[in-house]
């Protein structure tokens, strides 16, 4: 008697027939996505260099374009300047003086777009924003100082600076700068809700709506903060966050199941799949495939049609580019990076990860795909390599 598998005439025509599939799909995939950074696919020997070599003369075209923007606008026309207390939503752009690639201006792009995304909103103001400059005046930082006719820019006092930023670490400074920030933003206007961008986490063109539709939601009472960023190469399927796993073993077997009830409609290659338990085994394993070499952060992209489309899942340890604090929680985390000491390996991001994961009814949050692009190649507090690359 001749063996069946499910209900194929052979058993071996869907085993064959999904070999041939996923030869099929690699051929297709392979070519298209061999430019794609975050794909399994991608030929980082061949492309890398060139590509991180064309996105640091593009990031000095857009500085430069940014510097002639603020050279050419008359201080405060739309009163940008003048913060009302008790906003809504209050944005603090955390910033410091990189002593390389000062040539191309993140922080003037950052408030040239968060000006223009200002401005559409229409005559009631999305936010408040002010400048927070870490250093210890305006010749410190040329770029904050050519924004204070535009934008509110705070800084310490000279005992402030000289308490704050005496003999200690990178991380442990760095982790002071921005607690300061979250006193002095919440101080000067206590907003009923507080996100702080790094000077350069550029706002993508839906980053209001989707903060205002994120506040509005449920958890956001319940959190000690939302990061709105996490680096694109950690964003894979094949990771220790659990969520991440269920929505790859989801999206395979939504994928199958489409399939399988699509081929007795449709079948132009008459493929032997039918809807049964081992074919349906085998196809999600297919698509779950295919989605992880293809790069989990470009499926993402499509939840950007609506910002109801945003995932939210438990946060991620990794980094602080752009955070939403709701409510008062600014002072929380404030007090809780106040209470620990930064150092190699205990940065700012995890240190503040740790301390909301052990604090009784704490929780920590991540939104997907991101609300910022970090356009940062340059770093004010670690040292640079002379050019650096995308990856």
């Amino acid at each position: 008697m001749r063996r069946r598998w499910c209900s194929a005439p052979r058993w071996s025509s869907p085993a064959v027939q999904l070999l041939v599939l996923s030869a099929g799909t690699l051929c297709a995939l392979l070519p298209l996505c061999r430019r794609l950074p975050f794909s399994y696919f991608y030929l980082r020997s061949v492309y890398l260099d060139a590509m991180s070599e064309e996105a640091l003369q593009d990031g000095f075209r857009r500085g430069q374009d940014a510097l002639r923007f603020w050279r050419g606008v008359p201080a405060s026309p739309s009163g940008f300047r003048d913060v009302t207390p008790r906003p809504e939503l209050l944005v603090a752009v955390v910033t410091a003086r990189r002593r390389e690639g000062g040539e191309l201006h993140y922080l003037l792009r950052v408030m040239q777009q968060l000006r223009v995304l200002l401005e559409d909103c229409g005559p009631r103001r999305c936010a408040e924003v002010l400048v927070c400059d870490v250093e210890g005046g305006p010749l410190d930082n040329p770029d904050a100082a050519r924004l204070e006719g535009h934008f509110q820019v705070i800084r310490r006092t000279p005992q402030e600076q000289e308490r704050d930023r005496g003999r200690v670490n990178t991380f442990e400074r760095e982790k002071r700068d921005y607690v300061f920030c979250l006193r002095r933003a919440w101080q000067l206007a206590a907003p009923r809700n507080l996100l702080v961008l790094e000077d350069d986490a550029l706002p993508g063109r839906d980053f209001f709506a989707v903060v205002r539709d994120l506040l509005g939601r449920s958890f956001a009472a319940h959190t000690l903060y939302v990061k709105l960023y996490h680096p694109e190469r950690l964003q894979r399927y094949w990771n220790p966050e659990p969520y991440r796993l269920l929505e790859w073993v989801g999206l395979g077997v939504v994928g199958a199941s489409a399939l399988l009830l699509a081929l007795p409609r449709w079948n132009p290659c008459a493929l032997a799949f039918t809807p049964c338990p081992a074919h349906l085994l085998l196809l999600t394993l297919y698509f779950m495939a295919a989605a992880e070499l293809l790069g989990r952060h470009y499926l993402l992209e499509a939840r950007r049609l609506s910002p109801q489309l945003y995932a939210v899942s438990p946060a991620t340890e990794c980094c602080t580019p752009a955070m939403l604090f709701p409510g008062n929680a600014s002072q929380r985390a404030a007090a809780y990076l106040e209470g620990v000491a930064c150092s190699k390996g205990n940065a700012k991001d995890t240190a503040l990860y740790r301390l909301a994961r052990a604090r009784p009814g704490e929780h920590a949050h991540s939104v997907e795909p991101n609300l910022v692009a970090h356009i940062g190649a340059y770093s004010s507090v670690r040292p640079n390599p002379p050019r650096p690359k995308l990856l």
